[in-house]
């Protein structure tokens, strides 16, 4: 999940002198390696470093100062085939479930042990339901493009882009990161909900939108990007904002950004700031980062109300159907109560996030090393401290093997565990536990 190859091509767009002709480009990486992780098996994992890809972006110069330029990429899953990535840990997560089970035993005290058999159930029908394992964690709806889908124009005085593209805050974040938003050491492992991929902690793109950006030649840079009804990461906005102002000269590449997306309802989801970057000095390159994450009104609170009234809430009066229809509906009703109560509650974000590191060049390789940790401020305090080690040699100019060890410390009901760039790592096995994730890898960018 980089920004690198349509930064690259805005850049080139402004670089390019005068011609009336235009050019496509195909290119990708391919990315895939073994990982293992706490409690899982060695396995074969496509887009550990880098999302593996395949795009196409043009440009064409249409005279004074113009020119039309567009990017389609597509997500391609190397084990798989398939462009739908998994979680990569088995393990059930736990957090959107929290308080459930307490609040639907209380409601069937009065069946004696029946309740308390039915209360269980009824937990693990839940989990089951929303889909917290199992399903696709990223790109569930299957689009072809889903990592960006833009066309734009370039302009003398700065360029308007418009369809799927990364959003301002996230392309900040994702320059803080001193792993470049992949592998088991990525910050972006331990930011949003308590883990899985669930309840982001940053958008990283937004649909639907359109963006206007600037690039000056002092290397001070600037976008704004809004987007209307089914706009944001996932589609479910009502409307989004985004803005950044980035500095790249004088080996510094820094910035300040602010995401904010509101949902259904148009009230206030998803809101992010983030400033961060990073300093080169001679065979050091240095990173620093703070992302701030608040998110009151999920946008999936709508899908989880549907998935209970749907499928969940059914079966459970079905259950309950034999006590007669006015003890059923009274204690269905009251079911449902504390999963709406505890389900809103539980998809909240409220976070601050840190990341400190570095790179060190040794030849034709380096050494990355950070230090990250999410301070939740939620009520059940699930922080997580994150430590990573890699390297990464290059074998040639488009080749490069790397290697990455990352240790997640978990408090409380924190579920964090390493992933990659292409998948989400998933969920402990235990909430509050240590874990670990080891990976072995090869990129080649065409």
């Amino acid at each position: 999940m980089k920004t690198k190859f349509l930064a690259a091509a805005i850049a080139t767009c402004f670089a390019l002198p005068v011609m009336a002709q235009s050019s496509v480009t195909v290119y990708g990486i391919a990315d895939a390696g073994l990982m293992k992780q706490s409690g899982q098996t060695l396995r074969v994992v496509s887009g550990i470093a880098d999302g593996s890809r395949i795009g196409f972006r043009g440009t064409e110069d249409i005279g004074g100062g113009y020119k039309a330029i567009f990017n389609l990429e597509a997500r391609v899953e190397l084990d798989t085939g398939s462009q739908k990535p998994t979680l990569l840990s088995d393990e059930q997560g736990l957090y959107l479930t929290r308080g459930m089970g307490a609040g639907f035993s209380t409601v069937l005290t009065p069946l004696g042990p029946t309740g308390g058999a039915l209360s269980a159930g009824l937990l693990q029908q839940i989990r089951s339901g929303l889909q917290v394992r199992g399903s696709a964690a990223v790109n569930a709806e299957g689009a072809i493009f889903d990592r960006t889908a833009m066309v734009g124009l370039i302009t003398p005085v700065g360029a308007i882009l418009l369809g799927r593209m990364y959003t301002p805050g996230y392309e900040v974040f994702a320059a803080a990161d001193v792993f470049e938003s992949g592998t088991a050491g990525t910050w972006g492992g331990i930011t949003g909900g308590t883990a899985g991929f669930t309840s982001l902690g940053a958008d990283i793109r937004s649909q639907k939108s359109i963006q206007y950006r600037i690039v000056t030649p002092t290397g001070i840079g600037a976008s704004l990007m809004y987007g209307g009804k089914q706009s944001g990461y996932l589609g479910r906005y009502n409307k989004f904002y985004g803005a950044a102002v980035t500095y790249k000269a004088n080996n510094l590449d820094v910035g300040l950004a602010h995401n904010r997306g509101y949902d259904q309802s148009d009230r206030k989801s998803l809101t992010t700031t983030t400033v961060g970057g990073s300093y080169t000095m001679n065979a050091f390159k240095f990173f620093a980062g703070y992302h701030d994450q608040r998110n009151r009104n999920s946008v999936l609170l709508a899908d989880y109300t549907a998935a209970y009234n749907g499928s969940i809430g059914p079966g459970v009066a079905a259950q309950l159907a034999p006590l007669g229809a006015a003890t059923a509906t009274a204690l269905g009703n009251g079911l449902r109560n504390v999963f709406l109560s505890n389900i809103a509650q539980n998809s909240q974000v409220d976070a601050a996030s840190y990341q400190v590191g570095l790179h060190y060049r040794v030849g034709a390789g380096r050494v990355m090393a950070s230090v990250a940790h999410q301070n939740d401020r939620t009520v059940s305090n699930s922080d997580a401290n994150l430590y990573a080690l890699g390297y990464d040699y290059n074998l040639s100019k488009r080749t490069d093997i790397y290697t990455v060890v990352a240790v997640i410390k978990n408090d409380n009901e924190a579920q964090y565990i390493p992933g990659a760039a292409g998948s989400p790592g998933g969920f402990s096995k235990m909430p509050g536990s240590t874990t670990r994730g080891v990976q072995v890898g090869i990129r080649h960018r065409f």
